[in-house]
């Protein structure tokens, strides 16, 4: 990456629009409301040949107290403080407000390398804030459409400046990552669980906007980091409540948001309140987890604030057993995301469960614990007639996934196929992750005789 960019100003100029056209994708979340972003976002960007790392940023507010804005405001600052060239953006339909002086007085303090970008330019109505925006001081403005992609251009070349060009590749799939060797985590949980802050002690850092308040998080937030030399991607998701409880658009794009980061994940952490456990919705989201088939792990937060903590782990791991049969054996971990204590725990769960839905088991070995299985508890009987299960191998993992040859696929009950799983689990220690078994109708070789 030849340099990294970051884009700030007020609210709801249009920022994270600008975003999601630079990085081809709708990575943020846009809404006719100020203040839809909260955290900052990274992500890999491209104007025609020109190839960078780029920023996005909440709105600016000059505020300096102890509030969420606040705090929003200092993210903003670090990833002004990372970047290699800023790119402050104006309303241009709206012109130079005093908060656009005062931000432009405290760029150019920094003497970081900036772009204003006069956004919504299209048509006459921005052409008088363009012409203010030379006022600012920080040189010759660009005038852009976010929206409709005006102006892209331009951008490029006041940018170009700061990287050396790329030749893009014709080959290269469009919106596709390939990130050989890199584990994506995903956190999910109901709002105030504390996952962003479980992120920010993880990396050691303040990445992530947290506080007391719930909903902070909107939409999901990947950030960077490597575990005992693994690279990993953590995706930080907004707090998933009841769809009934859901009815603002924004929360509904929002929890959209974070089920497609649970999509693209490999293994996902359920976090959970230790002080209110395993609700309704936690099973739901631990539910929906397996149907997409990744591996899972619960974590019980603020744990150091339980105090009866016996009963409510014997609560806990019931219920996991009870209403979670397709990924029974879950790994669960407490502690407190806020101190760390107990932390130290999470992540060789996390490395467990992956390598229980990354592994494969040898033809040979299945087909031995199949008969040996077969024989301890033989298949059901329908009319009288005793199904077969000849032969199984394993198509695939990620989850683990299994074919079984058998005479009468349709006529195997589901109670037989979960005692085939639980067996798989206990043989081959595949606990905390989906399996699924498919089965499939034997060839008989006696059909073609006459």
């Amino acid at each position: 990456m030849s340099f990294t960019a970051a884009i700030i100003g007020r609210p709801n100029v249009g920022k994270s629009t600008l975003f999601n056209r630079l990085t081809g994708r709708r990575l943020a979340l846009v809404d006719d409301r100020p203040g839809v972003t909260r955290d900052r976002r990274e992500a890999d960007a491209r104007i025609a040949g020109l190839e960078f790392k780029l920023i996005d940023t909440a709105g600016l507010e000059d505020v300096n107290d102890d509030s969420m804005e606040a705090r929003m405001r200092h993210q903003t600052e670090l990833a002004v403080e990372s970047a290699d060239v800023v790119m402050f953006m104006i309303d241009a339909r709206a012109g130079i407000t005093p908060l656009d002086e005062h931000f432009a007085q405290w760029l150019r303090e920094t003497g970081k390398p900036v772009v204003v970008v006069a956004n919504k330019s299209e048509g006459s109505a921005g052409e008088s804030g363009y012409l203010e925006a030379f006022g600012l001081g920080l040189g010759t403005p660009v005038q852009i459409s976010a929206e409709h992609g005006q102006g892209m251009g331009e951008l490029y070349d006041a940018l170009s400046d700061h990287a050396e060009i790329i030749i893009p590749n014709e080959d290269d799939e469009d919106g596709v990552e390939h990130e050989d060797g890199v584990l994506h985590l995903a956190i999910i949980g109901r709002p105030n669980a504390g996952k962003s802050t479980l992120i920010n002690t993880l990396i050691g850092e303040e990445r992530l906007l947290a506080g007391p308040e719930a909903g902070l998080t909107r939409d999901s937030i990947s950030v960077e980091w490597e575990y005992d030399g693994k690279r990993i991607k953590l995706f930080d998701t907004a707090g998933m409540r009841r769809k009934a409880r859901v009815i603002d658009k924004l929360e509904r794009m929002s929890v959209a948001d974070g089920l497609r980061a649970v999509k693209f994940a490999q293994i996902v952490v359920l976090l959970v309140d230790a002080t209110s456990p395993l609700d309704r919705q936690d099973r739901v989201l631990a539910n929906l987890v397996a149907r997409e088939g990744r591996a899972l792990v619960v974590a019980l937060n603020k744990w150091d604030l339980v105090e009866n903590k016996k009963d409510v782990l014997k609560e806990v791991e019931d219920m996991l057993d009870l209403d979670m049969p397709e990924i029974r054996g879950v790994q669960l971990v407490q502690f407190s995301a806020l101190t760390g204590r107990g932390l130290d725990k999470l992540m060789p769960a996390v490395m467990k469960a992956y390598e229980a839905w990354d592994s494969r088991i040898s033809t040979a070995r299945l087909n031995r614990w199949l008969d040996a299985s077969t024989q301890a508890h033989p298949p059901p009987a329908p009319a009288g007639r005793r199904l077969k299960l000849r032969y199984m191998t394993q198509v695939k993992a990620r989850p683990p996934t299994f074919v079984c040859f058998c005479s009468r696929p349709d006529e195997v009950p589901e109670s037989y196929i979960r005692y085939m799983q639980n067996g798989l689990r206990d043989t081959f220690d595949m606990w905390g992750t989906p399996i699924r078994i498919r089965l499939k109708k034997s060839d008989n070789p006696f059909a073609d005789k006459d």
